[in-house]
């Protein structure tokens, strides 16, 4: 049976780059809102009669805390119907109405091979919800890259706070890469260009391709160039699990 759909009030709105904010909604009809990370909502927005053209999916950007808040981070989409509506008629103490926890883009139980969670944009945000996961619950797990690509550094999404994670995770690696930087010689660990380089790179870094399983979650054209460069490394089409974002 579908999920039913409920109405979640918008209690913070914070601006976290130029054209991107974090929407924090509370659903008061359950105590706990309970998902898996990696799990998506699905909005009902009034921006159409038809209900085919007014819903919207968006992955949840915090990770389950036992409280029936949650956090969506959003880009504001050049001629978007959706999240026009959401920029600019959206205030605190607005109603939303929603359904889920949906989907099935969630980490596999155990974790037995290295994991890289590959993003751009507001990608970023089922990796942001695993990682928080991993690190609050003590999940076993191998290595895990999370390669995030960015187009300057003021899009960088939550960079201090996963720089934090990575200091607090064993074995986990956030390499942020950005399109439209140049290069610093003064700071060799600066990436630049596209995240296809950086995996390509670390799945042979020892000459062997390494047991992996591959995350993907972003634009279209990254995702479809990815799933082509994994598979000409040599790994199985089943070792790549993707979420689409528009």
């Amino acid at each position: 049976m579908p999920q039913p759909w409920q109405t979640g009030i918008v209690i913070r709105i914070e601006q976290e780059a130029s054209q991107t904010r974090r929407f924090y909604i509370q659903i008061p009809g359950v105590d706990s809102f309970d998902f898996e990370p990696g799990q998506f909502v699905t909005l009902d927005l009034p921006i159409h009669e038809k209900i085919n053209k007014r819903i919207r999916s968006y992955s949840i950007a915090s990770w389950p805390n036992g409280t029936n808040v949650i956090e969506l981070v959003i880009v504001l989409l050049e001629g978007g119907a959706g999240t026009n509506y959401l920029f600019n008629e959206v205030t605190v103490g607005s109603e939303l109405t929603l359904r889920g926890p949906q989907g099935i883009f969630t980490l596999p139980d155990p974790i037995e091979k290295d994991l890289f969670f590959i993003c751009t944009g507001t990608g970023i945000a089922p990796f942001r919800s695993m990682s928080h996961h991993i690190l609050n619950y003590n999940v076993a797990h191998r290595e895990i890259f999370l390669i995030f690509g960015c187009r300057q550094f003021e899009d960088c999404l939550y960079r201090q706070e996963l720089s934090e994670l990575a200091e607090k995770i064993p074995c986990f690696h956030y390499i942020p890469t950005f399109s439209r930087e140049k290069a610093d010689p003064a700071n060799p660990l600066l990436r630049t260009g596209y995240v296809h380089a950086i995996y390509e790179e670390l799945c042979r870094a020892d000459g062997a391709l390494r047991p992996a399983s591959f995350f993907l979650c972003g634009w279209k054209n990254m995702i479809d160039e990815a799933k082509q460069r994994i598979q000409a490394l040599g790994y199985e089409r089943k070792s790549i699990h993707q979420e689409l974002y528009g």
